[in-house]
């Protein structure tokens, strides 16, 4: 099992910065995909980053260049840095996990809203 705690989101104004958090704990040692996602209310959730074990990111096209996905091994913690945020970027963030035995785990989401 992998708990995974977000923190890190609120109130900002149109071009400025958040840093998304995902605290990990359980059998963290298992986990080979390390994801955030986000979710406006009626509507699908949608992939905004992907890390890898070779330490390699990819983000969607719409968050490419503004954001970034990092992990503190040593503080077992997943960091999303988002820069020059835009009223779009508004919803709920989701930190999600896979592991190499089939398990799928979400955090309880964190919301983030940019007023413009």
């Amino acid at each position: 099992q992998v708990q995974l705690v977000e923190s890190g989101g609120g109130l900002v104004q149109a071009g400025g910065s958040l840093r998304l958090s995902c605290e990990e704990s359980g059998s963290i040692a298992t986990v080979v995909v390390r994801d955030w996602y986000r979710q406006v209310p009626g509507r699908q959730r949608d992939l905004v980053a992907r890390l890898v074990p070779s330490g390699r990111a990819t983000y969607a096209e719409s968050v490419e260049g503004r954001f970034t996905v990092s992990r503190d091994s040593a503080k077992s913690t997943v960091f999303l840095q988002m820069n020059d945020l835009k009223p779009e970027d508004t919803a709920v963030y989701y930190c999600h996990a896979c592991n190499n035995m089939g398990g799928d785990y979400w955090g309880q989401g964190t919301p983030v809203t940019v007023s413009s």
